[in-house]
């Protein structure tokens, strides 16, 4: 069987620290593939970044938690703090997903602001995700596909995590991270059927060790995946720019890149003959 992983960096244009570990994992590691954030600072050095690397997969880091909106809905006022910034839980936004059809065009508005700025800056997205997964949530994830049609964006990630990443033989899952993979799974499964046309891959790995993707986590990609095509999800990092107050990957983040520059990594890939790719050669 042949076996395909695309090793994806979360959070492109967060920071600087962020954007130079992306760069860093993809010249001189095993990343393929990374996802923009379109309202962050660093975006615009994101942009210019990935234009210096053709080989770079970029997809959409879609975001509703942080930073300040692109669009000027008139209603986007209810997914924001008294500064004017997106400041809601992950579980705020399911509820209000839910709750009325006005704040789901708000989400779709704002959803399309980010991906054409991301265009208009002259980045053809190979794939859509989210920041805290918040794209799975079953009343989201039809207007995130809608949106990749529309703007004819061929992926979005499917965020099924199998229960068997979470017991050995693989590492020790992250504090909560069985029971957050196991969430995004129920909600990957709805999603499944609502719209399968744009799931590329069979399984997503790093739910569940968010905060613990190591060397030895890697190995186990290579040893005990049996998907075909999956994603490994990474945060690689530095640590200037990163408020500790609004991300809990901050050392981890060193951590992670180390672990995708490393040479056991590179070997343990090549030894089990998978392709790495990113969405766009899929």
């Amino acid at each position: 069987m042949d076996r395909r992983v695309i090793i994806n960096a979360d959070d492109f244009g967060l920071c600087s620290g962020v954007n130079r570990a992306v760069v860093q994992a993809h010249t001189d590691g095993v990343l393929t593939s990374t996802t923009i954030m379109a309202n962050m600072p660093a975006f615009k050095e994101a942009v210019d970044l990935a234009k210096e690397l053709p080989n770079l997969g970029v997809g959409v880091h879609l975001n509703l938690s942080d930073g300040r909106p692109l669009s000027t809905n008139e209603r986007i006022h209810c997914l924001l703090n008294s500064e004017g910034q997106f400041a809601l839980s992950p579980s705020k936004l399911a509820l209000l997903s839910m709750a009325a059809n006005q704040i789901r065009k708000t989400i779709r508005t704002e959803f399309a602001a980010q991906i054409q700025w991301v265009i208009d800056n002259g980045i053809k997205p190979t794939h859509l995700d989210s920041h805290k997964h918040i794209h799975s949530f079953p009343s989201i994830f039809p207007i995130v596909c809608e949106l990749a049609g529309h703007f004819k964006i061929p992926a979005v990630r499917f965020a099924f995590e199998p229960l068997e990443i979470c017991k050995a033989p693989w590492p020790l899952p992250a504090k909560g991270g069985e029971k957050r993979s196991s969430l995004i799974r129920t909600m990957a499964r709805i999603n499944r059927m609502q719209c399968p046309d744009l799931l590329k891959t069979d399984i997503l790995v790093g739910i569940a060790h968010t905060g613990k993707i190591d060397i030895h986590f890697l190995k186990a990609v290579t040893s005990y995946n049996f998907a075909a095509t999956i994603e490994v999800m990474t945060h690689p990092g530095f640590g200037e720019g990163l408020d500790p107050n609004k991300t809990r990957l901050v050392r981890q983040r060193q951590m992670e890149l180390e672990a995708l520059c490393s040479e056991e990594a590179k070997r343990y890939f090549k030894d089990a003959g998978i392709k790495l790719v990113h969405y766009g050669q899929l």
